[in-house]
């Protein structure tokens, strides 16, 4: 309420000093008109503008900067619709100056001052919307020399009023000199475009119609209102001249570049949008037919998920799916293709004893143009097909159809392969349910799920002449559900995590699948450890089924200024054992584990910490499985006595210091058949 309040305030003022400015510019030229000296000073009208356009440039800073809902696309229609509507002012003010025709009215000097200033009132508005829109798409990911870079414009623009407000000495000099700056400063400001790459295809196609107009009506209204200068400096030489205005001039210029540069960075980035969202439909698609083998209750749901995602995934026109069930009977599955058509393509490259795709005992996928162009009567001209095995039987074919020759490349025949490889997965475990094998089917699953595993851990960590590190992970099951990873991000950023998938056995495996991915993708970003929990959490809301949800600690270590940046979701508090004190402490901070909370209001839940570390210094990352092993009377190890060790066996490298940890744990609960997985991860600063 307090906003609103402030912004019609501000509105007001906007309307009540554009009337004054309208006044004031009036009487003057009318004195003039009359040959006696203005009664009002020549230099008002310019003060008055100033407190128009700060009026405005609040007003809109204060509509767009506190608007939380606004996305990209959305601060793009306000810009276009601002635009817009000062265009078809404008161009009506025109109209009505043609219908009047060469008539006296159209000569005289209020009316032409009215024209003027209704036209600059609406030029100052379309710039203020669009130099707050702008200023909210480059702070998009912002950091500290970008903040920095931006105050220091936006409080330069606002000094150099005083500059129109008061005519200063050396004004050609000062005004040049000024100018450059805003210019120059506004092009470095201009090359932030990191909000282009959050776009989907049909957001930039939208973006990319607003942008052009926004550019058309840019280059109209500064067209009109130079004309308009032209017309009434020849009337009068005492009008409000916008053309020497450093703010106004500044804006014109600034909005127009990042206008233009926003467009070609999305026209430039459209080729590969398709790529982006291909490879997230390849993500998604792999989850949904992973998750069926949980969610889908028989094996021809199997088939239609495989059908459509492998459609999808390579944009075939159509697919079939040829199941056998035994060597006298199959069935056969289709899609956006009939029965007939898909064994008119059987038979034909059987009569033409083509080998290496249709054939159950091979391997091999070829791209079959060459065959199905002598097929007569069909719309088909490329043809991929993959055998499905189940057990290391082949029990089937899956062939993907397109309409165009050669369509097929090496990348989606990869794609389509890890697709119908893990659909044999699926089909394998349904047909152990059917059979009754719960114990064969749970063994296959965590063969699958351990090699997952074993896959997803680093065998090698990221090493830096500022620290050491040493990781260990045990799990209590033959699948855990632990997850632990390093990633450098250049030369002095080191990006650090740790995990505990809730869950056991083969979903746990995907989920750490998942963050695996995440963190990979995510990490490379160099993004704040609070918004790596937040998009993290984003990603897997529509992975992780309901009840599910991953603890973890994202770190981000900076070799250059010495410090740790990080972030924790619900995981077990840090270790931090400090040298110079030989003490140590849990560094407990907010923090939501990831899944639990399904909305934006998990942000609220995140927050980014940081802390110096110094040589001799030790962090103890762990799982719950650590601090929770019992012994034979049920104690739990505990936090005291973790920090306890880490305090004795400080003056160790990290390897030794984690290899007489587990030893000490495994005394303690005096039992190799641990309860909890135990993974740690320790890091000693140099």
């Amino acid at each position: 309420m307090r906003s609103k309040a402030i912004s019609r305030l501000l509105f007001t003022v906007g309307v009540i000093t554009w009337l004054a400015l309208l006044f004031t510019d009036i009487s003057i030229h009318l004195e003039f008109a009359h040959k006696t000296n203005p009664d009002v000073p020549v230099w008002l009208p310019g003060i008055i503008l100033n407190l128009f356009i700060i009026s405005l440039f609040y007003y809109y800073k204060i509509k767009i900067e506190r608007d939380e809902v606004l996305n990209f696309v959305d601060l793009l229609w306000r810009v276009f619709a601002t635009g817009l509507i000062a265009t078809v002012i404008s161009l009506g003010l025109r109209l009505i100056e043609y219908l009047l025709g060469d008539t006296a009215l159209t000569h005289h000097i209020v009316f032409i001052d009215l024209i003027y200033m209704i036209n600059l009132g609406l030029m100052i508005g379309f710039l203020m919307m669009a130099f707050a829109a702008w200023k909210r798409l480059i702070l998009y990911q912002k950091s500290k020399w970008l903040l920095r870079l931006w105050a220091f414009f936006e409080i330069g623009l606002l000094i150099s009023l005083v500059y129109n407000s008061f005519k200063v000495p050396l004004v050609e000099w000062l005004y040049g000199t000024m100018l450059g700056v805003f210019v120059i400063t506004g092009l470095v400001l201009s090359g932030n475009m990191k909000w282009v790459a959050f776009l989907n295809f049909r957001q930039k196609w939208t973006s990319l119609l607003l942008l052009l107009l926004t550019v058309f009506y840019l280059l109209y209204i500064f067209y009109t209102n130079s004309s308009l200068s032209e017309d009434i400096n020849n009337t009068s030489p005492y009008f409000t001249d916008y053309r020497y205005h450093i703010f106004i001039f500044s804006l014109i210029v600034f909005v127009t570049i990042y206008s233009i540069f926003s467009f070609l960075v999305i026209l430039f980035n459209l080729p590969t949008t398709s790529v982006f969202e291909q490879k997230l439909e390849e993500v998604v698609n792999f989850q949904r037919i992973s998750q069926s083998i949980q969610t889908e209750q028989s094996e021809e749901s199997v088939y239609n998920i495989l059908l459509e995602t492998s459609v999808s995934s390579v944009f075939a026109d159509a697919a079939w799916l040829e199941i056998n069930s035994n060597a006298h009977e199959h069935k056969l599955f289709t899609y956006k293709i009939t029965d007939k058509e898909s064994y008119d393509i059987i038979n034909h490259l059987k009569t033409h004893n083509v080998k290496g795709v249709l054939d159950q005992g091979s391997e091999k996928t070829k791209n079959l143009s060459k065959h199905l162009a002598s097929l007569k009567g069909s719309r088909f001209r490329s043809i991929l097909a993959f055998p499905i095995y189940v057990k290391g039987q082949n029990i089937g074919t899956l062939a993907l159809l397109k309409e165009l020759p050669e369509s097929f490349n090496k990348e989606m025949t990869k794609i389509v392969s890890t697709f119908s490889n893990q659909a044999g997965i699926s089909i394998e475990n349904f047909r152990l349910m059917e059979e009754a094998l719960q114990n064969e089917r749970y063994k296959e699953e965590l063969k699958i799920a351990k090699m997952v595993q074993k896959s997803l851990l680093p065998t090698i960590l990221e090493q830096d002449p500022d620290f050491d590190i040493a990781a260990f992970s045990e799990s209590a099951d033959e699948v855990g559900g632990d997850y632990y990873d390093t990633l450098r991000i250049d030369k002095h950023l080191i990006s650090i995590i740790i995990a505990d998938v809730s869950g056991k056995g083969t979903t746990a495996a995907f989920h750490m699948s998942q963050m695996k991915g995440i963190f990979h993708s995510l990490a490379q970003r160099d993004i704040e450890p609070k918004d790596f929990m937040i998009q993290a959490n984003q990603a897997l809301v529509y992975c992780l089924e309901r009840g599910s949800f991953i603890s973890a600690t994202y770190f981000i270590i900076n070799t250059e200024t010495k410090s740790v940046r990080y972030a924790r979701a619900g995981h077990c508090p840090v270790l931090y054992y400090c040298a110079e004190t030989k003490s140590s402490q849990y560094l407990k901070d907010k923090g939501v584990a990831l899944g639990m909370v399904r909305n934006k209001s998990y942000s609220s839940f995140i927050q980014s910490n940081v802390f110096h570390y110094r040589p001799g210094d030790i962090m103890v990352l762990y799982t719950d499985g650590i601090t929770e092993a019992k012994d034979a009377r049920g104690n739990e190890f505990g936090y005291e006595q973790l920090a306890k060790v880490v305090c004795e066996l400080s003056g160790l490298p990290p390897l030794q210091i984690q290899n007489q940890l587990i030893n000490k744990l495994y005394e303690f609960s005096g039992t190799s058949n641990i309860d909890d997985d135990y993974t740690t991860m320790i890091v000693k600063f140099k």
